[in-house]
């Protein structure tokens, strides 16, 4: 779509450059001026579409208070000490 708003502007430059009237020439010159502007902010909104975060991945706060809970259960987990195993025991002769 932005590059719909820059072939509008290079037209509106055209119609600009090649009539005789001085009010035609005006209005293509804002004309091509506000489709210029309109490109650039096209432009500008496609780049940061592009490099933002999708609102879906975001976590809620019910989530992210959850997700807190559960880690601050493991850190509170005494540590268990492992045990012997049947590969430690010495084996009978």
């Amino acid at each position: 779509m932005p590059w719909l708003f820059l072939l509008l502007a290079i037209a509106a430059l055209a119609i600009a450059f090649m009539t005789a009237s001085m009010t035609v020439v005006v209005l293509s010159l804002v004309a091509a001026l506000v489709l210029l502007g309109l490109w650039i902010l096209g432009l500008l909104s496609q780049r940061i579409d592009t490099r933002s975060r999708d609102d879906a991945q975001m976590l809620d706060p019910r989530e992210l208070q959850r997700l807190r809970e559960l880690a601050e259960a493991r850190r509170a987990e005494p540590a268990v000490a492992p045990g012997p195993t049947a590969m430690d025991e010495p084996r009978a002769p």
